[in-house]
């Protein structure tokens, strides 16, 4: 990461590693004007696969619309590139160097945020917890970006085992690997807490540190459960919002389980575009405090991007304060319990998502001008099947801050009962369109939710695909993800 000042200061990370969290918590503390963050994000990364440049702002969150387009207009006027004549920078020594009036700071990457870290968490009973004999805990940072953290922050500062860290030792190329933790690129973690004595706890993060897994034992935590559950227990396990969160928000397609936690809590409720620089205006006017999306990512107003061992950390301990009283030899209350508890409190909401990646260009955007039509000429109360139809839409946001307005942001067809179909082109990779479906159903009686969620969600599934008829369109046979 490079940050901007007016003091021509211009800040590296030593040996360039650092995590888009990191970088996002620095720019704050140093009130930089902004910092460019060269990554993959969470795909397959190296020379012959997915490189990018990011640029956030001065509040440390992704740029928004207002400033990259100001970016874009300057491009078209450029006349000449100028190049400073400086030697090469030592980026595995920190310190100070001058040359001219232009300085290089080569700055340690875990340092800052780890401070942050222990200012929102108690570190002492997330510790209390790790070092228990019948407590064990796993994290695999995919060979990325947080195998940085991982040691100085589990290991070091909270006590636990070093074997418990995989993949621990960040790679240019993630190893060949596909850093995205989620159960298929994850699966060596998933084999692990769902084999016979897996661990407690697991947790995973992606290539640049900003997404999230999380785990139990044979227990997968859906990225929409957790979020809410996280906001349900924030003010009794995590110091930082002892006060009570100020306002929850999610990702439209993010199922509404963390609308539930809002309305019982009575705090203000925001849905929004797919996009943690649509959080940012929110937090920056003080209106949120902890937000998530479907796709992995989780965080809070401590910085402007999601952060995935945060998230790690909010769920130690929100299991560290459910066991904080548990004597040796006592049953813990676990990742699957504190889940269950949740659904016996609020409902459940079954959720899945089906990835297409890699489709034509061509056939996914004529499958969205097909959903187009289609909801131009539906109605409230047309039936589809057993479902019915309350409206159809495509998702339009207005910032309750700025004013400004995003449309086209996702097809919607929700019907009467809650349930919800939604289609959007996504992907921060390179090659052709990725095709995401999302498919929720509440479902508020408990003895029903153990049940499997694709079992569950099968009616809404197959209506779905003949909907959007997406195999015509697509020629895909099976996704190649279903979260």
């Amino acid at each position: 990461m490079v940050d901007i000042s007016t003091r021509k200061l211009h800040r590296f990370y030593r040996e360039g590693i650092m995590s888009t969290p990191a970088v996002s918590a620095v720019i704050r503390k140093k009130k930089a004007n902004g910092g460019f963050i060269m990554s993959a994000s969470h795909n397959p990364g190296g020379p012959e696969y997915d490189w990018g440049i990011k640029f956030n702002y001065n509040s440390g969150q992704p740029a928004p619309e207002s400033i990259t387009d100001k970016i874009y207009g300057n491009t078209l006027s450029i006349s000449e590139i100028r190049k400073a004549d400086i030697p090469d920078v030592d980026l595995s020594c920190l310190g100070v160097t001058n040359y001219g009036n232009f300085s290089v700071e080569v700055v340690d990457p875990v340092t800052d945020y780890l401070d942050l870290m222990e200012q929102v968490f108690d570190f002492e009973l997330i510790k209390s917890l790790l070092s228990r004999s019948d407590f064990r805990f796993t994290f695999d940072s995919m060979h990325a970006v947080t195998g940085a953290y991982a040691k100085p922050i589990f290991v070091d500062k909270l006590g636990a085992n070093p074997d418990s860290i995989a993949n621990g030792v960040p790679l240019e190329d993630f190893g060949h690997g596909h850093p995205d933790p989620n159960l298929t690129y994850a699966k060596d973690l998933v084999n692990t807490m769902f084999g016979e004595n897996g661990p407690d706890f697991g947790a995973a993060s992606d290539g640049d540190g900003d997404r999230n897994m999380i785990l139990g034992k044979g227990f997968f935590v859906t990225p929409s459960d957790s979020v809410a559950i996280i906001a349900a227990n924030a003010q009794d396990a995590i110091p930082y919002f002892l006060a009570g969160p100020k306002g929850l928000a999610r990702s439209m397609p993010t199922s509404g389980a963390l609308d539930r936690v809002a309305e019982k809590l009575n705090l203000p409720f925001f849905e929004v575009p797919t996009g943690w620089k649509f959080f940012g205006n929110l937090m920056d006017a003080g209106k949120l405090s902890i937000c998530g999306e479907e796709s992995f990512g989780t965080g809070s107003d401590h910085i402007r991007e999601k952060d995935g061992i945060w998230a790690v950390l909010a769920w130690l301990s929100i299991i560290a304060y459910r066991n904080k009283d548990k004597k040796p030899g006592e049953r813990l209350v676990s990742v699957s319990d504190v889940v269950k508890d949740h659904w016996a409190t609020y409902g459940r909401n079954f959720f899945s998502r089906y990835d297409y990646e890699e489709c034509e260009s061509e056939g996914a955007n004529k499958m969205v001008e097909y959903l187009r039509d289609v909801i131009s000429k539906s109605k409230t109360g047309d039936k589809y099947g057993s479902y019915v139809l309350q409206f159809a839409d495509d998702f339009t946001y207005t910032d309750p801050v700025d004013g400004s307005v995003v449309s086209k942001q996702g097809i919607r067809f929700v019907f009467t009962d809650g349930s919800r179909i939604i289609f959007r082109l996504s992907g921060t990779g390179s090659a052709g369109a990725t095709v995401r479906v999302y498919i929720e159903q509440f479902e508020p009686v408990a003895s029903k939710h153990d049940m499997d969620a694709q079992t569950a969600l099968k009616p809404l599934i197959d209506l779905a695909l003949s909907l959007s008829k997406l195999k015509d369109f697509t020629g895909r046979e099976k996704p190649t993800v279903i979260t």
